[in-house]
Parts: structure tokens; C-alpha cells; sequence
């Protein structure tokens, strides 16, 4: 059988992958790239893109909720239908336009997962490939439920592709994706409950802000069962039976639809990592700084799937796909440099957050000030009548520059893009109070928040 040979084989058609097989072939490189899902990766399929146009639609139904009465009266229903078919004009194009871009490049494409032989070969589609390089840019997977009935379960996938919604929903794991889509689904009208093993939501942001938003959650009708193991799902006639243990009790919860929300893991089962003497660890693919495998030098990781110390996010995706796209073409020489990061959980309210919380700035070694306020009466949350403004920031006392912020806002998904730039920047409080800021916005009520 003949073995077909590349310079760069990609494995992973999201914003990392993509780029790094645009690179190589803008130089005339060899290049094949391989999916076993539609071209375009999570993001633009499955993930962020999709799910922020469910997310408008609830903020317009929140704000105008918020305002009935005050000069708003009837507000709006949902039709998912219509916001599903929305919805489908985002996402519909992207396999189509991804291969078609591939193809116009010269890029030879797979539509199945390959598997290593040795370092440098791989099956795939029933053939044999060689290939002087080999990136690995295959994100993640939803990680799975080791319980009774887990065949039950659904994924954010499904949640996406809902043609019609249910009376109730359970979903397992109050973080990012639970939250986001427990939102979604309770403004929309559905009966929601979330399970959680731990004590708070949204592990890894401030636990004052996400306290303040479960309890806004909870007005909107959310209930959460905290500290509790997911022990069995059972299929009744109508609904899903979900057994957990809280508190050394077992306690039951009924709804049509169960979603498996517990969080999500590097996509490398498929890849027979250890006949291509690929290291991996908990957090994917071991590298080093220029995102290189630490066991084979001939495969890169980036993106989601590496372990490389930065948030699983799509600006650090595409980031990677960078560097990584630099050091195949001209040898080691591009590190991985980790900026402050934004993250935000797009409820209503926003939770946002960058840099660090009091205790890494402690660990850390830093005198700083803390500047903590529950803040609806400003002028921004109080002319839409939203309900929650939260924020906290810390400032070293030394230098006067931000060490992280904490915001809990309507907008709160915007304004922390202002901290990153300040941030990365190394701006200091006094410059930051003196910037001219529009008034009134979202923006402009930074300076009051350091």
C-alpha cells in the first residue's frame, strides 16, 4: 500500500488547526488536515458561536422584563422555533465554507480521526500517511458521567440542536455550560434544576459574585441541589429519574431532559497517543514553551487539547495555532507568553473575571488594597432597572496597578476587556482615573470601581 507523505498533517479543523494549516501552506508546504466531525471545530459548530445567539435573544427578553412597567408593557416570548432557525444561519455555512477555503489552499482534507503508528505515521480513512510534523488540535470532548444510566444523558451538542423545548430540564455541573444553558432554558419558560457536587458554582470565579448570581438565578426560578453526587439515572414513561447523595441522604429529582454539563476533557482517546510516543497528562497533550510535544519532536499540540498552562479558550486557540504555525516553519524560536485572560459565563448577569482573586494575590506576595461593592443603585443598572451590579477588584498598594477584576453586570462580558487592556498595559490606577471615559456607559464606571 502506498504510504502518501506531507510536510504538516493537522488533526483538528477549529481556529488552532485551521491556522496552523493556512500558515504552512501560504508557504508552500505539503499540508493534510483531518476531522472526524463538520469542518470548523467547537466553537463555530457547537460552542460559543451558536450559543451566544441564544444568549441575545434571553438578554432582549431579560432587559425588557426588567422594564415592564417602567414604560415597557406586554415584553416578549420566545419562539424557539424562530430562534433556533436564527440560530442555524450562523452555523450552516461553516462546514461548507471551511472546506472550501482548505480546498482553495491546496489542503488535503480527512473526514475521519487518525491514529498513530509510530512518531511520524498515522492511519486515517484506511491509508497510510507519513508526515514530518504532526499537529495535534483536537479540543475537547464532554468528559463522562461514570454512573448507572449515563446512556440517558445528553450534551451541550443536543442542547444546541433542540428543535422544541421540554417542560423541564436537570442539568449535571453548575459551571460554564450548565449555568449558560440553565439560563437560557429558565427564561425560555423550563422547569431547571442543577446538580452540583461542590458547595458554589462557577469554581474558579470570585465566590461572592457567583453567590450573588446563584441566588439571581434562583429568582428566576433555577433550583439547585449543592454538594451532591450523581449516583443513577433511570428512564420512567415521561421523565428521568436522577439519584444523588447530598448530605449522606439520597435525594430524587424528576425532568424530561437530563444534560451532562460536569465539564469537558482533552479529545485524545481516539488518537493511540502512546504508539506515536505522545506524553499526555490530566490536561492534554504534555509540551514545552514553544508548544511542542516533551516525548516526540515531530508533533505540536495547541489549542484546547494541549497542556499548556492557558484558559480552554478560542482566543488562546487561535493564539496557539500561531505559534505553533511560526515554529514549524522557522524552528523553535516563538514561547507561549500567558497575558492576563478574561473569562465570562454569559448569564444575565454576566459573571466576568481576569487576573488574580485575594488569594493568589497573597500567595503571590502582594500588599493590595480590595475594593468590593453591590452597586445596582449606580446610574448604568439603574436606567434599565437591572437588578444586580456587583464588582471587586484589588489594586498593589506599590505600584497602583490592577491585580484582577471581578464583575457581576449586565455588561460585564464588555467592561472586562477594559481591565485586560489596562492589565497588559501595566496602566496604573491614577493614569486609569484620569482617561477621559464616555459617561454614562459600563466602561466609564471603572474608575469608580478602583
Amino acid at each position: 500500500m502506498a504510504v502518501e507523505e506531507y510536510d504538516v498533517f493537522v488533526i483538528g479543523t477549529g481556529s488552532a488547526g485551521k491556522k496552523v494549516a493556512d500558515a504552512a501552506a501560504e508557504a508552500g508546504m505539503r499540508v493534510a488536515i483531518a476531522d472526524n466531525r463538520e469542518y470548523g471545530g467547537t466553537c463555530a459548530n457547537r460552542g460559543c458561536d451558536p450559543k451566544k445567539v441564544l444568549v441575545g435573544v434571553t438578554q432582549v427578553l431579560q432587559h425588557a422584563r426588567n422594564l415592564e412597567g417602567k414604560g415597557i408593557e406586554n415584553p416578549p416570548k420566545v419562539n424557539w422555533k424562530d430562534l433556533m432557525a436564527f440560530k442555524e444561519t450562523f452555523v450552516d455555512p461553516v462546514p461548507f465554507t471551511t472546506e472550501r477555503a482548505l480546498k482553495k489552499e491546496g489542503i488535503k482534507m480527512y473526514h475521519q480521526s487518525p491514529e498513530f503508528i509510530d512518531e511520524e505515521t498515522l492511519s486515517v480513512e484506511g491509508k497510510t500517511v507519513k508526515a514530518k510534523k504532526i499537529v495535534i488540535a483536537t479540543g475537547h470532548v464532554p468528559m463522562e458521567l461514570k454512573i448507572s444510566g449515563r446512556e440517558h444523558v445528553l450534551t451541550s451538542d443536543d442542547f444546541l440542536e433542540l428543535s422544541e423545548l421540554p417542560e423541564s430540564m436537570i442539568f449535571i455541573g453548575a459551571g460554564y455550560i450548565g449555568m449558560e444553558f440553565a439560563h437560557i432554558a429558565a427564561r425560555c419558560g423550563v422547569k431547571v434544576t442543577v446538580i452540583e457536587r461542590s458547595d458554589k458554582i462557577l469554581n474558579g470565579f470570585d465566590a461572592q459574585l457567583a453567590e450573588y448570581l446563584k441566588e439571581d438565578s434562583e429568582k428566576l426560578g433555577i433550583k439547585f441541589i449543592m454538594n451532591a453526587d450523581v449516583k443513577s439515572i433511570e428512564k420512567l414513561t415521561k421523565n428521568f429519574r436522577v439519584s444523588t447523595e447530598q448530605d449522606e441522604k439520597e435525594v430524587e429529582v424528576k425532568a424530561e431532559l437530563v444534560f451532562n454539563t460536569a465539564g469537558r476533557i482533552p479529545a485524545t482517546a481516539a488518537l493511540n497517543l502512546e504508539k506515536g510516543n505522545v506524553a499526555y497528562e490530566k490536561g492534554g497533550i504534555t509540551v514545552n514553551s514553544f508548544l511542542q510535544s516533551t516525548s516526540n519532536p515531530k508533533v505540536y499540540a495547541c489549542g484546547d487539547v494541549s497542556a499548556s498552562g492557558t484558559l480552554p479558550l478560542t482566543p488562546f486557540s487561535g493564539q496557539e495555532g500561531r505559534i505553533v504555525a511560526k515554529n514549524i516553519l522557522k524552528g523553535n524560536h516563538l514561547e507561549l507568553e500567558i497575558p492576563p485572560t478574561p473569562s465570562v459565563v454569559f448569564t444575565q448577569p454576566q459573571l466576568a473575571t481576569v487576573g488574580m482573586n485575594e488569594k493568589e494575590a497573597k500567595e503571590a506576595g502582594h500588599d493590595f488594597n480590595v475594593k468590593e461593592e453591590n452597586v445596582p443603585d449606580w446610574y448604568n443598572a439603574k436606567h434599565i432597572n437591572a437588578p444586580r451590579y456587583a464588582f471587586k477588584t484589588l489594586v498593589d498598594k506599590n505600584t497602583g496597578q490592577i491585580l484582577g477584576a471581578h464583575l457581576l453586570s449586565p455588561d460585564a462580558g464588555e467592561t472586562i476587556n477594559l481591565f485586560v487592556l489596562a492589565m497588559v498595559g501595566k496602566l496604573d490606577t491614577g493614569t486609569l482615573k484620569g482617561l477621559p471615559l464616555t459617561y454614562p456607559t459600563w466602561g466609564g464606571d471603572m474608575k469608580a470601581m478602583i
